[in-house]
Formats: structure tokens, sequence, C-alpha cells
């Protein structure tokens, strides 16, 4: 299995924080935040990674290496303007394969195990879902027992990890999207299926998150 890490976004919210340092390579608690993704992966043995690049690419890629450091095999994909997330998967297919990948956000932190996820998954994605944070109390999805589904109530929030076929995005064309807007319209069609997840994770979006776990792992 091959894995993605989204690393492409400028990280606006950080404010001057990504001024002159991509989002993926500010650190926390000693580490650059993509360090965490790549151990993740690594620790569930998906070794050939790919990394989609924009902004400050040349940074990205001149700090991380081929990945032999890592103990992986990195893969570039280079966009020449932020494809977002739907964009810049769609772009990364030829370097994914054929087979069913897993794609993780350069800046959550958590402890799941990604051993987990299921290889093959019954439908067009699964996704692992977390219990909704104070600045997304809606959520995203429902679950019962392990479909997905919408309903205004009994919401969780989707973690940005998530394991899905190549066939998902069959119908897509080159340039920016969303990779939710193909999930939900997968979700309408029953073909996603999820898990709750109830350990550690923090989804690094702001200068005051990134200092939370400073404190907290320091």
């Amino acid at each position: 299995m091959r894995g993605m890490i989204l690393a492409a976004g400028r990280g606006v919210r950080m404010g001057a924080l990504t001024e002159k340092t991509p989002k993926p390579l500010l650190k926390a608690a000693g580490k650059y935040l993509i360090e965490y993704s790549i151990a993740a992966l690594v620790a569930a043995d998906v070794r050939d990674i790919v990394i989609n690049i924009s902004y400050s690419a040349d940074q990205i890629k001149n700090t991380l290496g081929d990945g032999s450091r890592y103990g992986a095999t990195f893969y570039y994909s280079k966009e020449e303007e932020a494809l977002e997330t739907g964009g810049g998967i769609f772009q990364a297919l030829p370097i994914l394969g054929d087979a069913p990948f897993v794609v993780l956000s350069s800046d959550v932190i958590m402890d799941y195990p990604l051993k987990k996820l299921p290889r093959e998954p019954e439908g067009l994605a699964h996704l692992v879902l977390v219990d909704n944070p104070v600045f997304h109390p809606r959520g995203d999805f429902c679950l019962d027992d392990s479909r997905i589904f919408f309903e205004e109530k009994n919401t969780y929030t989707f973690a940005n990890v998530g394991i899905y076929r190549p066939e998902l995005f069959a119908h897509c064309e080159p340039g920016k999207f969303r990779l939710g807007d193909l999930l939900k319209k997968a979700v309408k069609e029953s073909q996603v299926t999820g898990e709750h997840y109830r350990g550690v994770w923090h989804n690094v979006g702001t200068p005051e998150e990134l200092k939370r776990i400073d404190e907290k792992f320091y």
C-alpha cells in the first residue's frame, strides 16, 4: 500500500509563522508537523509516500529529502497552484497506483494505528471519525455500525485520515476541487464506511493550537 500526505497548503491561519516557513515544517514538540504523519505511515509499514507540495515547495523537498532517513521513499507531486485536497490527490493518482491508498493531512497529530485501516474498503472509501472539537461543533458525518451517512444530530468530525479507492476519482477532471465534495457524493450513494476513534487527535490549525501541543508534549 502507498500513502499520501497533503502538504500543499500555505496555512494562512498560522499568520506570520508561515510567511517564511511552510506549515508542514512548523515545529510542534521538537518535530516538524509533517513528521508525525510520516512516522504514523512508516509504523504501519506504508513506506512509499507521496507528498504534494506547492507553497515553498523546494523548502519542503530540500528539508525532508528522499525519505531514506525516515525509512521510507518519498515521491513529490508538485502543484504550480495549490489544487486543494481533491485536486491534489487526483494529480498524484499515477504515482499512487491502482490499489487503495491511505491519505493523511500534514497538520494532524494523532495516535490512531494506521494498521487498523482496511486494506480493501467495502466501498469507495473508509474514514476515521473523531468527537467534534470545539472549533467544529456540528461535525461532518454520522455513523451507524460502520456505515457513514448524513443526519443533523449525532455527528462526528472527519479526522482527515482515510483510505480510498482510485475509483472514487473516476469522473474527476484536473484542477482545483475538494475531497469533501467527492466524499459527500459517495456517502449519498452508500459507498463510504468509517469508524469512530476516541484516542489522541489534534488538528493543528492555529498558533494557539501549536503552542498547546508544545506545552502538552514537552
